[in-house]
């Protein structure tokens, strides 16, 4: 018995209906691409969707209803540097690199952190009080950082009104220090500056505590950040939060100052918390910055008396990468923070994205809820005033007066252009090559790395609904469903 026409193409026309249901259902949700390589920058392609999934070299499941720990915040370090640079620009040139971090349009930073006093990337050695023997901080201040750190942090909150700013010393002041020097050892960084120079028998080469332990430079140095935190706050720049010291753990040739972990967990009780109460501070304390690889460092601190009750976070770096996973399981509850991305050698190319993506990678996947950039701006030397050349986001010729924008700029656009405080990290398949955001918005952002030499195709599934997309060699991808 034959089929009668009509009913050939009865079916004819439900197959078609059936297939262009399926391309409706698989394209159904709106979504967007942005991609940057080492040539192309910011790029949004119109066709990067595909309809065919056989092709796909790798699978990504982002988990939707698995929350994860919520952002807090991303930025960089504002530094005396960095500001010197940029007073090299005309008004323009200035506007245009402050858009370019802290707009919405930009990086769209949200959390920044500055110095206490000198940094590696201070013009030379300071602090807020540089007077021997002033216990009662009479003689405090901040006016040099009236002349240029604060007006690098107002011009940003011009642009970014609601920008968070956390602060930390590299080194208390000199004459606080059993070495009475801003550094832990000489060498020729530390030498590079005239007067810097250190008696060779003051060097401290190992991780003994090199503040003075005695109970009046305890007192004082627990109202030296209460009026730390009091003076900014005069100024107009509110700090969320500070961390006691730069890099606990490490003897550099530049400001410096190591602390043993009992004695940083007797100051923290015994002084600074207190002092802050005494004071009303609603300013956070968190223990920081943590660059030892011993996770034992933190432990000890946090279990010490009455500590963890002033402590709202910790901050990592460097070392630190290797003892935040086991922190994270040993204090689930405990907000964290990668405190410095690494500096890299003034390469500023795109092996330095690869070094800092691990790093994002790793630290997102172990609990932190932000992350911090180091030097934002630099100009063309990338050198340190101890005359280390270091990497930035931003590159100012103060000769020509030009701009570049580094490939770890856009990395860090990639993220921070669309991950806010109150977004959250997602749970999604294991892989090194990608991170998952919700939104506030209810919008998912899955940051993809293609490592490879060549495009490649990715099946990424989102609420049991796949999406192909194709993405260049070599590149940084946001993908942005919802």
């Amino acid at each position: 018995m034959k089929k009668r026409p009509h009913v050939k193409f009865q079916i004819k026309y439900l197959v078609l209906g059936v297939v262009f249901w399926s391309m409706n259902v698989l394209f159904a949700q709106n979504v967007d691409l942005i991609y940057t390589t080492a040539t192309q920058r910011w790029v949004q392609p119109k066709k990067f969707l595909q309809k065919d999934t056989k092709n796909a070299t790798a699978n990504i499941t982002v988990y939707t209803d698995s929350l994860l720990q919520k952002v807090a915040g991303i930025g960089g370090a504002f530094n005396e540097l960095g500001w010197d640079a940029i007073q090299s620009l005309d008004e323009k040139g200035t506007q245009e690199v402050i858009e370019a971090l802290f707009s919405k349009d930009g990086c769209n930073f949200s959390m920044c952190r500055i110095p206490m006093g000198a940094s590696d990337y201070s013009l030379s050695y300071y602090t807020s009080n540089d007077v021997p023997g002033d216990f009662g901080m009479r003689d405090f201040n901040i006016d040099r950082d009236k002349y240029i750190l604060i007006p690098y942090i107002k011009a940003a909150l011009k642009a970014r009104p609601d920008l968070k700013v956390w602060a930390s010393p590299w080194t208390p002041p000199a004459w606080m220090k059993v070495n009475e020097h801003y550094a832990m050892r000489s060498g020729n960084f530390e030498n590079a500056i005239e007067g810097n120079q250190m008696d060779l028998g003051a060097e401290i080469n190992n991780n003994a505590t090199a503040f003075k332990m005695q109970e009046r430079y305890l007192k004082a140095y627990a109202l030296y950040f209460s009026k730390f935190v009091q003076s900014y706050a005069k100024a107009g720049i509110p700090l969320f939060a500070i961390m006691p010291q730069n890099e606990i753990a490490f003897q550099p040739n530049w400001p410096s100052c190591t602390w043993r972990p009992e004695d940083m967990a007797y100051f923290i009780d015994g002084y600074l918390g207190p002092q802050f109460e005494t004071d009303k501070l609603d300013t956070e304390i968190w223990l920081g910055t943590v660059n030892s690889s011993d996770p034992n460092y933190v432990k000890t601190i946090l279990e010490y008396k009455s500590t963890a009750k002033y402590i709202s976070g910790v901050g990592f770096q460097w070392g630190g990468a290797k003892s935040i996973p086991t922190v994270h399981k040993a204090f689930p509850d405990l907000k964290l923070m990668q405190t410095e991305n690494k500096c890299g050698e003034h390469e500023n190319d795109w092996t330095s994205v690869e070094r800092s993506w691990n790093d994002l990678v790793h630290y997102f996947n172990n609990g932190t809820g932000s992350y911090m950039y180091w030097n934002m701006v630099l100009d063309e030397t990338g050198k340190s005033a101890w005359g280390w050349p270091q990497n930035s986001m931003v590159v100012i010729d103060k000769n020509s007066k030009s701009i570049k924008y580094t490939d770890e700029f856009y990395l860090f656009k990639h993220v921070s252009h669309f991950v806010q405080p109150g977004d959250h990290y997602l749970k999604s398949s294991k892989g090194k090559n990608h991170l998952a955001f919700k939104l506030k918005d209810n919008r998912i952002m899955v940051l993809v790395y293609n490592p490879e030499d060549v495009d490649t195709v990715l099946n990424i599934t989102i609420d049991k609904e796949p999406i192909t997309v194709k993405v260049a060699a070599k590149s940084i991808n946001t993908v942005i469903v919802g």
